[in-house]
């Protein structure tokens, strides 16, 4: 594997021939939904072996030219990120803990045999495209800008081998609430599909691990609930994450339990923030395996008491009804609890500055 360049030269900046017009993006903004509409720009950035990575620039957003053998379309060589821009109580931007998702895409990127992208030029790249674009940012309750930073393999060649170009992207989308239901708990449906398993890619953010979770989502859906949630591959019984998310569980006497990463589960960075807010409450925190048949016996004698999802995009999502093909159970009372509750606010408050950051994870851009 590569080394990590050397830093590069400031981002060279392309012109936008015709940026969308302010009455098309504020119609887009009053209701941008998840993931459907997309800013002006993006920044690029190509990496080739002896060369290291070269050419960064920021310009009009536009489709990508791709050899019909790029090693990405055959090989799945692919990783990214998803992180957020958040409007400020005093009216600036900041970003939440960009510098731990630039660790975390050099962790993906190991896996998968890729380069590394040195961190100041990961954190750069984002804030570059934000302010670049600080226009897409919808104002409104849980709005942001979603951030996309992703690498494809570019090398045209067939053959079972890392790849030798890359490309690294940005993207930003205009972002409202990630559930489309706008209820305040969702339903989850337990999968007989496995996400991920020991020694596989589990911890790594790449598309194909999404991939393979878009059937049993389907299934989800077409069941009538909103998100999967996932067994581990072993012995099929304990909680990993869902489709999308980490998972927590709030026991009656104020315990919280998450299952442990162990290289099955995703690295969430609002898992890690949460596990810091917690403990910062006082509330007893631990990492353990947590299976099934518990959680459903949990549920019907009261023990536990609250359940929540957690992710960039969908912030602190409280689970409320849980099916499978063994039956249905409720959590709690259906609905969100007052520790789901009060670790969302709390979370909610430091990234958009109506609260003290104490940990250095806002990271303000003006």
């Amino acid at each position: 594997m590569a080394s990590l360049a050397e830093p590069l030269a400031p981002f060279a900046r392309l012109d936008h021939p015709a940026p969308l017009a302010a009455e098309a993006r504020a119609a887009i903004l009053a209701n941008p939904g998840f993931g459907t509409h997309f800013s002006d720009h993006m920044v690029s950035i190509a990496w080739r072996e002896g060369q290291g990575w070269h050419d960064a620039t920021i310009g009009p957003r536009g489709p990508i030219a791709l050899d019909p053998a790029a090693a990405v379309l055959h090989y799945a060589q692919e990783i990214f990120e998803g992180l957020k821009a958040y409007a400020q109580a005093d009216g600036g931007i900041a970003l939440f803990r960009p510098a731990a998702n630039a660790a975390r895409f050099n962790a993906s990127a190991r896996r998968l045999a890729m380069p590394e992208l040195p961190e100041d030029m990961f954190v750069d790249a984002v804030k570059a495209l934000v302010l670049a674009d600080r226009g897409w940012l919808p104002g409104g309750e849980g709005a942001s800008l979603y951030l996309r930073p992703f690498m494809i393999a570019t090398e045209a060649f067939l053959g079972v081998r890392p790849a030798k170009e890359y490309r690294f992207l940005v993207i930003a989308s205009p972002a409202g609430n990630y559930f489309k239901s706008g209820t305040p708990a969702v339903s989850i449906w337990v999968s007989d599909f496995t996400r991920a398993a020991p020694g596989g890619t589990g911890a790594a953010k790449c598309g194909g691990n999404y991939a393979a979770s878009l059937v049993p989502q389907a299934e989800a859906v077409a069941r009538g609930h909103d998100q999967v949630v996932f067994l581990d591959a072993a012995e099929h019984r304990w909680i990993e994450e869902l489709g999308g998310m980490n998972v927590y569980f709030v026991f009656r006497d104020g315990r919280l339990v998450t299952p442990p990463l162990g290289g099955t589960i995703l690295p969430g960075i609002t898992r890690d923030s949460l596990l810091t807010l917690a403990r910062e409450q006082g509330l007893t925190v631990s990492e353990e395996r947590y299976a099934l048949d518990q959680w459903r016996a949990d549920a019907a004698s009261g023990e536990l008491v609250e359940c929540f999802a957690c992710g960039t995009a969908a912030v602190v999502t409280a689970i409320g009804r849980v099916a499978g093909h063994a039956g249905d159970f409720t959590i709690g009372s259906g609905g969100p609890g007052q520790i789901t509750g009060m670790l969302k606010d709390r979370l909610v408050a430091i990234q958009r500055g109506l609260a003290p950051d104490t940990h250095g994870w806002v990271m303000k851009l003006d």
